[in-house]
């Protein structure tokens, strides 16, 4: 796997961890990171993971709301878990990280929801990101 695919993989674990432990995702990555310097079983924390989580966490209202808003009958909370943080890693990634192509992003959010959500989940997160990738521009604030 590459890196980077294994940096939102592990972003993607950080944002569902601090989700049902409703906890902030940078205590969840100060909690990683400790347990990682003292087991080598702990996966460590790139830092480009560090970036994903922690730009996520510093827009997280705005990627909610935007999420929210275009997501037409499918409030945040009734949304499947992992649907969710795969699509506020991708948000963030898409309208404020410009160093990640586009359909880079795209191509790796559907594969996290191929991997670990339902069966229309890739689809979902695909047109959903697709939309905002379009609108892209006037989106950022």
């Amino acid at each position: 796997m590459a890196a980077r695919s294994k940096a939102r993989q592990r972003a993607l674990q950080i944002l569902f961890e601090a989700d049902q432990r409703g906890s902030t995702p940078t205590d969840v990555v100060s909690d990683w990171v400790r347990l990682a310097a003292t087991d080598d079983r702990q996966p460590r924390v790139s830092e480009y993971t560090r970036l994903l989580v922690e730009g996520y966490q510093e827009r997280a209202e705005r990627i909610d709301e935007l999420i929210a808003q275009y997501t037409i009958g499918w409030p945040l909370d009734r949304m499947p878990v992992v649907d969710r943080n795969i699509l506020r890693l991708a948000t963030f990634e898409l309208i404020w990280h410009d160093e990640t192509p586009d359909a880079v992003v795209l191509d790796e959010a559907v594969q996290l929801a191929k991997e670990f959500s339902t069966d229309d989940s890739p689809a979902f997160v695909n047109g959903l990101l697709g939309r905002l990738k379009d609108l892209k521009p006037s989106l950022r604030r």
